[in-house]
C-alpha cells in the first residue's frame, strides 16, 4: 500500500494593503493547522506584508474599494479627501480588534511557526531595492521557478 501524498497549497500575495494582507495569512495558517504543506510567494506590493519596516503599518485604501464599510454608502470621490485612508484603516483595525484577530506581524509569526514557507520574490526585491535584512526573519528569497516547483504539485493555488 502506497503512502498518501501530502496536500499542498500555493498562494501568491501581490497586494500589501491591510485588507489584502489578511486573506493569504489566514488561509495559510489555517491550511498549516490542517496539515497542508503551504507556501506564500510575496511579490510586488505583497512584499509589504513581510517587510519589517512596513508590516505593522499597513493601511486600507478607501479609493476603489466598494466594499469599504461605512455607516452611509459614499462615492469614491470621498475616499480622495485627506484623512480618509487613516479613517478607513482605523475602522478596519477596530473591526479586526472586535473579532480578536491577530495583527499582521502576529499572523506572519504564526505562519512561520506553523511551517508555512514565506518566499520573497527576487525580481521584486531587485526592482524595489529591498534587502534580506528588510524582511522578517525566516523569509526565503526565491524566484518564480522556486515557487512554481512547489505550485506545480499543489492541490490549491490562489492569487491574492
Amino acid at each position: 500500500m502506497s503512502e498518501e501524498k501530502k496536500k499542498r497549497m500555493a498562494i501568491i500575495a501581490s497586494k500589501g494593503t491591510l485588507d489584502m494582507a489578511y486573506p493569504p495569512l489566514v488561509l495559510a495558517s489555517t491550511a498549516a493547522a490542517m496539515d497542508v504543506e503551504t507556501t506564500i510567494f510575496f511579490t510586488f506590493y505583497g512584499m509589504d506584508i513581510i517587510n519589517k519596516k512596513k508590516y505593522n503599518k499597513l493601511q486600507v485604501a478607501p479609493i476603489g474599494n466598494p466594499a469599504m464599510p461605512s455607516p452611509v454608502p459614499m462615492p469614491n470621490i470621498i475616499g480622495m479627501l485627506p484623512g480618509m485612508t487613516a479613517m478607513g484603516t482605523m475602522m478596519m483595525k477596530n473591526m479586526i480588534k472586535g473579532i480578536n484577530w491577530p495583527t499582521i506581524p502576529e499572523f506572519v509569526d504564526t505562519c512561520l511557526e506553523s511551517g508555512v514557507k514565506l518566499l520573497a520574490c527576487t525580481p521584486t526585491m531587485e526592482m524595489t531595492g529591498l534587502k534580506k535584512e528588510d524582511l522578517v526573519d525566516g523569509v526565503v528569497i526565491a524566484g518564480a521557478a522556486d515557487y512554481l516547483d512547489f505550485a506545480l504539485d499543489a492541490n490549491i493555488s490562489l492569487f491574492i
